[in-house]
């Protein structure tokens, strides 16, 4: 696994030093600043850095990049020992198993925890991964102080070999409906259609969604352009994210 040492990340530096404990003070809109804690340095122990993580982060949206930076700043101090790799494409945090992710796509960032209700009750979320929801800024989270007493309690259910809770059986939902304005265009392409309809709902839903969330006609179709683009080369619409 990729790594580093903290010496090679000033702006992780600045926030994030190992073994330490924090008095919280300020709302959930102070989580990006360093005005929302006071930091008292003890023993200093390197944080487990992965280099992709840093990777991941540099290539996310300019709005999620501050909320990735949060998130695993708070992982880090919370848990010293915790190490990081990718999975399934995105940022996630190990300790005695997987403790936590976080992902960002192109309108919004999640973070959850492998554990889930188990470590937030009542958080199952159809909105998003995790349970937190669709993250578009630091004040859609906890404060930091709630985040590490999560972030302590997921860890003793690692530790103590707690099972993840099975997933509910929840009926699938129904294929999307196609926008007129995407099933006209898919008659024109034929790779495209051949690629849609070979998609899974899931993937069909990501399109048409991305589509009918458009609130000008101008930015519907640049869109509208580029799904069938996309689709004429095979590819899902979070394609970029694949491969992080």
């Amino acid at each position: 696994m990729p790594s580093r040492s903290i010496g090679a990340d000033r702006s992780f530096a600045a926030h994030a030093a190992p073994t330490m404990s924090l008095e919280m003070r300020g709302s959930a809109e102070d989580n990006c600043g360093e005005s929302a804690m006071k930091v008292v340095r003890q023993e200093t122990q390197m944080p487990k850095l992965d280099s992709r993580v840093d990777a991941y982060i540099e290539r996310s949206a300019e709005f999620a990049q501050p909320i990735l930076t949060f998130l695993r700043n708070t992982v880090h101090a919370a848990c010293p020992e915790v190490e990081e790799t990718l999975k399934w494409s995105m940022p996630t945090f190990m300790y005695h198993g997987i403790l936590c992710g976080m992902g960002a796509f192109k309108q919004h960032a999640t973070f959850g925890f492998w554990k889930g209700v188990l470590v937030v009750p009542g958080s199952d979320s159809e909105l998003a991964m995790g349970q937190f929801g669709r993250i578009t800024h630091c004040r859609d989270l906890p404060t930091k102080k709630v985040l590490i007493g999560y972030i302590k309690l997921a860890m003793k259910l690692n530790a103590d070999g707690v099972a993840a809770p099975r997933t509910r059986n929840v009926a699938p939902k129904p294929p999307p409906e196609v926008p007129e304005d995407l099933a006209a265009a898919l008659t024109r392409n034929r790779k495209a259609r051949v690629t849609f309809e070979a998609f899974s709902p899931s993937h069909q839903r990501e399109y048409a969604e991305w589509l009918t969330e458009a609130k000008r006609a101008d930015t519907r179709q640049r869109r509208l352009d580029q799904t069938i683009e996309w689709l004429a080369e095979g590819k899902p619409r979070n394609w970029k994210y694949l491969n992080c």
